[in-house]
């Protein structure tokens, strides 16, 4: 495996950032970019991520938002670190009935022991879906 996290493959490559969650993987989640500095990912609306009028399961965001904001905290903590959410705090102002959902998740804060980061999901019309601003415990 490549020294590069860009390289296809490096644990810090997109695709591979994803393989890291397998709850991740479960919903269906794509990492197009990822960086300490911004984190890009998608899911598609399907209808199993559904609650009742094919509206996108308001966990299903949370947890998109909760996994892009995971991602952006972990490329920037220390070799070896991990992470954990010990807050999160979500507002959902629009319904998800269809097209992918887009998640943009940038550190708002890197502290010693705790990350601040904060997730915007959009629809496929880029209008603001919800916002997550969720703390991260560093631990090494």
């Amino acid at each position: 495996m490549s020294d590069d996290p860009g390289a296809p493959g490096a644990p810090g490559a997109p695709g591979a950032l994803a393989a890291l969650m397998p709850f991740a993987q479960h919903l269906g989640l794509i990492v197009d970019q990822a960086s300490p500095d911004e984190v890009i990912a998608r899911l598609e609306w399907a209808p199993h991520l559904c609650t009742t009028g094919g509206i996108m399961h308001g966990g299903v965001l949370m947890s998109l938002a909760d996994t892009a904001g995971a991602l952006v905290t972990f490329l920037g903590i220390p070799a070896g670190a991990t992470t954990a959410t010990i807050t999160s705090t979500s507002q959902l102002f629009r319904p998800v009935t269809g097209g992918t959902v887009h998640a943009v998740a940038v550190p708002l804060h890197r502290g010693r022991t705790t990350v601040t980061a904060q997730t915007s999901l959009y629809d496929s019309e880029h209008r603001l879906v919800a916002q997550t601003t969720q703390i991260q415990a560093i631990r090494v």
